[in-house]
């Protein structure tokens, strides 16, 4: 970490944070929670079909999925743009230009399915997971 931020880390916790007390756990929680990212094409395939259940722009769409904590297309739009088109070539989505000439995006009833399924596979894996965490 560079001198400067040590100096506000530093400053910040003889002031603003001296109250605050965090338990280890609860520390490790936060950091999984900020470096939580989307590794697995699935679950970014499965974002964007959630995404498109309602129409949006591509400019929307990474938006809402930087909210998300999906880092694959920051800096790199042009991936997301590859996904929205193979998914249109798949027939899994719809692609509509308005009159301001913006293309928005849709799912399609082809598309609505394999979210279905896909949620499906998803909430088993992750039921799966817990019962290993829990067991």
């Amino acid at each position: 970490m560079e001198d400067r931020l040590k100096n506000f880390k530093k400053s910040m916790d003889r002031t603003t944070f001296s109250q605050l007390n965090f338990t280890e756990q609860q520390r490790e929680d936060i950091r999984e929670k900020i470096n939580k990212q989307y590794e697995n094409e699935e679950d970014i395939l499965l974002a964007v079909l959630q995404l498109l259940v309602h129409e949006k722009t591509g400019f929307e769409l990474a938006k809402l999925l930087r909210g998300r904590g999906i880092q694959k297309f920051e800096d790199n739009e042009g991936f997301l743009y590859i996904l929205l088109h193979r998914l249109e070539q798949n027939q899994c989505i719809q692609a509509t230009w308005n009159e301001s000439e913006v293309k928005s995006y849709r799912l399609t009833d082809k598309g609505k399915k394999i979210l279905q399924k896909a949620a499906k596979r998803q909430s088993k894996k992750r039921f799966a997971f817990k019962e290993l965490l829990e067991g």
